[in-house]
């Protein structure tokens, strides 16, 4: 398949993933885990199936500066200069919209994917074709896109998009962005029929979300268009050091998608998870509610069922009248914690780093 000049990706790789600690941490976070046991750590399979229709060289990976050794290591087919690194964590806008100018001078036909470095898509085969029709519409029209995950249950961990559902065009039309509901609203929107989940993952053209920043974050957008004679040469380094810290913290949802009216939504026609926490990796490697699952352990289980458990080295584990828990080992530290509580991790790994240091988080 020829591969089309104008397409390019940026993949999100920043994040420290601390809802799966003790594997997750800041030092090496889980997109840089091999997570499921497939031998491809999440960033590379992202990666490479991202490349299934953009240029090698048009993938673009922004992370935190520390990250950037851990990138080129496990993505060697990359240059350097296709690492974007934040001096600073200002959420998701300003790396956005400064990677965007960096395209934008590159190649001003620019349409460009944005991806979340660390989550799991099964069938590529339909991803490609939802992100080819997205790449397609953006192509020719001002818009600002995003692939929406169809709901399977009243999940309150997820952002929701509703969306004109008397539009018979397979891009829909975004009435608005909610925020994360209580389980009743939730329900409610699954009842509806036009809600999805907002699974992060945008699509537009330079041109159109370079405007977007524009006309909805003026002083974010004059910060970063300022660098515009440097971005893309060796002067880039130390504007990009100088000026970034003084960028507002605001997730691109805030500072663009909901404020525009030129959004539209594709219902992805492929499965998704976000990989966000234990009890999503075991929903994605059970296939029954009551099932233990195992990453790289060998174990024996009697009358326990619906466990979560990874070791390190491929160890023996012995589970005895033991239920829903989470049982991670990752070199020094192990784990043995309710897959119920598991929202309570992030702050567990903060009294982890108070009582025994900061090199265990």
């Amino acid at each position: 398949m020829k591969m089309n000049k104008n397409y390019y990706a940026i993949i999100m790789a920043g994040g420290v993933g601390s809802r799966f600690w003790p594997v997750s941490k800041e030092a090496f976070p889980k997109q840089f885990h091999d997570m499921l046991g497939t031998g491809q750590t999440l960033l590379q399979k992202t990666t490479s199936r991202l490349e299934l229709l953009i240029p090698k060289e048009n993938i673009f990976i922004l992370t935190n500066e520390r990250y950037c050794d851990l990138v080129l290591e496990q993505l060697p087919q990359l240059h350097k200069k296709q690492i974007i690194a934040e001096p600073a964590m200002r959420n998701t806008a300003p790396c956005i919209l400064m990677a965007s100018l960096k395209i934008h001078k590159q190649n001003p036909d620019a349409v460009m994917v944005v991806a979340p470095s660390d989550h799991w898509i099964e069938d590529e085969s339909a991803f490609i074709s939802n992100l080819q029709n997205a790449f397609d519409f953006a192509e020719t029209s001002d818009a600002l896109m995003t692939l929406g995950i169809q709901p399977t249950f009243a999940n309150t961990g997820y952002g929701y998009i509703e969306y004109d559902k008397t539009s018979r065009a397979a891009q829909k039309k975004v009435i608005q962005f909610r925020e994360k509901p209580n389980y009743e609203t939730a329900k409610g929107f699954l009842e509806q029929g036009n809600f999805l989940w907002n699974g992060g993952i945008f699509i537009w053209s330079t041109s159109s979300v370079l405007k977007a920043f524009e006309t909805h974050q003026p002083k974010l957008y004059n910060l970063f268009a300022a660098g515009q004679a440097v971005y893309n040469t060796d002067d880039e380094t130390s504007f990009v050091l100088e000026n970034y810290s003084k960028s507002e913290n605001i997730s691109v949802d805030y500072a663009i998608m909901e404020p525009s009216k030129n959004v539209y939504v594709i219902p992805a026609t492929f499965d998704w998870n976000d990989l966000g926490t234990w009890g999503s990796l075991y929903d994605k490697i059970s296939e029954e509610p009551t099932e233990n699952a195992v990453v790289n352990a060998r174990l024996l289980a009697n009358n326990s069922s619906g466990n979560m458990i990874k070791t390190d080295t491929n160890k023996i584990v012995v589970l005895e009248d033991l239920d829903d828990f989470i049982v991670v080992e990752e070199k020094e530290i192990l784990l043995i914690f309710p897959k119920s509580k598991e929202q309570d991790i992030k702050q567990l790994r903060e009294r982890v780093r108070k009582k025994f240091g900061d090199q265990h988080i």
